[in-house]
């Protein structure tokens, strides 16, 4: 498989750390615009890294970001440790949310982190353990 990656980078994520959110996802985009990726790609993976690195900011303690290029997708890992999502169904209903009350008057948790992730992807993968942590596997195609 690793002869299959053009491209590997990891980043870690601080739970809480609002100064810098949304940099890492800004550093993907950055990447894949300097290799010419297409807009509507990068718009995308974009869209769908900064949703996931607030979720991890939001709701987490910690977590680390895997960004992997093949030839043909775009796979970025989120795993974080964190509360989980106890019903990932329910998660994924627009406008249901878990954030705090705090995080509500800081502008976030309007519940369209995961259904955005959703709608900007071409595969995702959620696997969540309450009381330990989540893991978003998150898939772009770019070639067919």
């Amino acid at each position: 498989m690793d002869e299959d990656i053009l491209y590997k980078k990891g980043f870690a994520v601080k739970g809480g750390d609002f100064d810098k959110a949304g940099e890492i996802s800004t550093q993907i985009k950055a990447t894949l615009k300097a290799m010419g990726m297409s807009n509507d790609i990068i718009r995308r993976v974009a869209i769908a890294s900064f949703e996931a690195e607030m979720n991890v900011v939001i709701h987490a303690e910690e977590g680390t970001v895997d960004f992997v290029l093949t030839p043909d997708a775009i796979l970025i890992t989120f795993t974080d440790k964190g509360p989980g999502i106890e019903d990932i169904d329910l998660a994924m209903k627009e406008g249901y949310s878990t954030a705090s009350d705090e995080m509500r008057e800081k502008g976030f948790g309007a519940g369209m982190g995961l259904p955005n992730i959703k709608k900007s992807v071409d595969d995702l993968v959620i696997n969540s353990t309450v009381g330990k942590g989540t893991t978003l596997k998150l898939t772009i195609r770019y070639q067919e």
